[in-house]
């Protein structure tokens, strides 16, 4: 995977902002988007492009302590990331399937770093307040995994705390991080999130949520 510093960076090096260093976001959006047709990270939704839209709402979060992981079409969405202070981190093994985007987005963390959100880029309905819940979840029990509760289960957005990078690491295909939100041996912290239900894998799925 290649590492692209974000722009917004400082000396102090990433998440430098007040109480981001701890926590780092990793948005992934290296899916081909085969079955919406044309690179869904760039569907407009409210005038802007889906990725720009989930990105800001991390960054209102987190700050510059935020990394996206691009693949499939990384050149040609990457001018989407416009000027907001994110890390870019292209994976060239997108093909794989999720779980190489977790590990090339974990790979690339800072030391500082206590836990990582996993959000799904197609993620339209999750807001920044929906996020800061996670977050706010996560600071009160920092060795619990924290995640999105809806549709009978837990799944992403989802913190991770350190202890369970090398998890992250062994992932393999397309499962994601589901794996590990089912292992009884971990603390894992439900937060409420309908929201989280709505994922954009057709043109159909874009009308839903853009629809008046």
């Amino acid at each position: 995977s290649i590492v692209m510093p974000g722009r917004g960076r400082r000396a102090g090096g990433r998440g430098a902002g007040l109480n981001t260093a701890d926590l780092q976001i990793i948005v992934l959006a290296a899916g081909a988007s085969t079955r919406f047709g044309t690179p869904k990270q760039l569907a407009a939704v409210q005038g802007a492009p889906l990725l720009q839209l989930v990105l800001s709402r991390a960054t209102a979060v987190a700050g510059p302590a935020v990394t996206v992981v691009l693949g499939a079409h990384a050149a040609e969405i990457a001018p989407a990331l416009g000027r907001l202070p994110v890390s870019l981190v292209v994976n060239r093994d997108w093909s794989e399937g999720l779980a190489a985007s977790i590990r090339a987005g974990v790979r690339s963390l800072p030391g500082s770093c206590a836990a990582a959100l996993l959000l799904l880029a197609d993620q339209a309905g999750v807001t920044s307040a929906d996020l800061q819940r996670l977050a706010d979840g996560w600071r009160r029990n920092p060795r619990a995994i924290v995640a999105a509760q809806y549709a009978g289960g837990h799944g992403a957005p989802a913190i991770f705390p350190r202890s369970e990078f090398p998890a992250l690491l062994r992932l393999r295909g397309d499962h994601g991080a589901a794996t590990l939100l089912r292992n009884p041996a971990v603390t894992l912290i439900g937060v409420p999130m309908p929201s989280a239900a709505a994922d954009i894998d057709r043109p159909e799925d874009l009308a839903a949520i853009t629809a008046p």
